[in-house]
C-alpha cells in the first residue's frame, strides 16, 4: 500500500527501483518525470488463476509535470505460476503492458501494435489507446483466465441483483459476499432468437458477471435477459449457476 505522505520524488524512485525493466523506459520520458510535482496511482485490472497459483495486477501511475503536462507509467505486478516471488515491470503505455502479459503468460497476441503517428506539440505519446484496442481485439481467449476491471464492482453487483425479477434469485447471503467485490468481468455466454410455442419470436441472452472479492475468491452471477414474457417486454433473471440459468432459459422457451 502506498504511503499517502510519500513525496512524488520518493514514489517515482520506489517505482523505478523495484521495476526489473526500468532501464528500458525512453530517456525523454525519464527526463520529463524528473520534473514531476504530484502523482496519483490507481489499480486498473486484476487477474487471478487460483488453479495455477498465478496472479497479476495492472496499476496506472500518473504524474503532473512542472510544464503543466502529465504522463503515465503502467506497472505490471505479477507472480508467475509455481513461483511465490512477486515481480514488477513498468511500461510507457498500455499497449506495451498488454504485450508483456502475452510474453510472460503465454497468451496469444496475434498481430502487432502499430507505430505511433507523428506527435503534435504537447501530445502525450505514452497513452496509445488505439494500439491497445487493436491488441485486445486480436488476442485469442485463454480458458480459465480472467481480466477483472476494477471499477465500482460492488455497486455493479448490487444493480444486477436489483433488476432480477425471478423469485429464486440469489438472496442476502450472496448479496453480502458481493459487497466485498473489487473487480468484475462481464461475458456474454449465449445469445439467440427463438420461436415460442405461441408463434411469437423471443430473444434470449445469457451473461456471466464474474467478481473477485477482497479475499481473492471468485463468485459469478448468471443473468438471463429475455423477451419470453406474455406482453413481449424485456425481463431479467439472475441465478447462482450457469446450469440453473440455462435451465430457466429452456423452460421459458418451452412455455413462452
Amino acid at each position: 500500500m502506498s504511503d499517502p505522505y510519500e513525496t512524488t520524488e520518493a514514489h517515482l524512485g520506489r517505482l523505478l527501483g523495484r521495476a526489473l525493466n526500468s532501464f528500458d523506459l525512453p530517456d525523454r520520458l525519464v527526463e520529463r518525470l524528473g520534473t514531476a510535482l504530484a502523482h496519483s496511482s490507481s489499480l486498473c485490472t486484476t487477474h487471478h488463476d487460483p488453479a495455477a497459483g498465478a496472479w497479476r495486477e495492472t496499476h496506472r501511475h500518473t504524474y503532473l509535470l512542472a510544464d503543466g503536462g502529465s504522463v503515465s507509467l503502467w506497472e505490471l505486478t505479477y507472480r508467475p505460476e509455481g513461483d511465490r516471488a512477486v515481480r514488477h515491470e513498468v511500461f510507457a503505455s498500455r499497449a506495451e503492458t498488454c504485450l508483456a502479459v502475452a510474453r510472460l503468460f503465454g497468451e496469444s497476441a496475434a498481430g502487432s501494435v502499430p507505430d505511433p503517428a507523428p506527435l503534435a506539440d504537447g501530445e502525450d505519446p505514452y497513452d496509445d489507446a488505439s494500439a491497445l484496442g487493436a491488441l485486445l481485439a486480436s488476442a485469442a481467449p485463454v480458458p480459465r483466465h480472467r481480466e477483472y476491471v476494477v471499477e465500482d464492482s460492488a455497486d455493479h453487483a448490487r444493480r444486477v441483483l436489483r433488476r432480477a425479477e425471478n423469485p429464486d434469485r440469489p438472496g442476502e447471503r450472496v448479496a453480502k459476499l458481493l459487497r466485498a467485490a473489487y473487480g468484475h468481468q462481464i461475458t456474454q455466454a449465449f445469445g439467440t432468437r427463438q420461436a415460442l410455442p405461441n408463434g411469437r419470436d423471443a430473444g434470449f441472452n445469457l451473461y456471466e458477471h464474474a467478481f473477485v472479492l477482497l479475499d481473492g475468491t471468485e463468485l459469478s452471477l448468471w443473468e438471463v435477459e429475455h423477451t419470453a414474457t406474455p406482453d413481449g417486454r424485456h425481463m431479467c433473471e439472475v441465478y447462482e449457476s450457469e446450469a440453473v440459468a440455462r435451465g430457466a432459459m429452456e423452460l421459458r422457451a418451452r412455455v413462452g
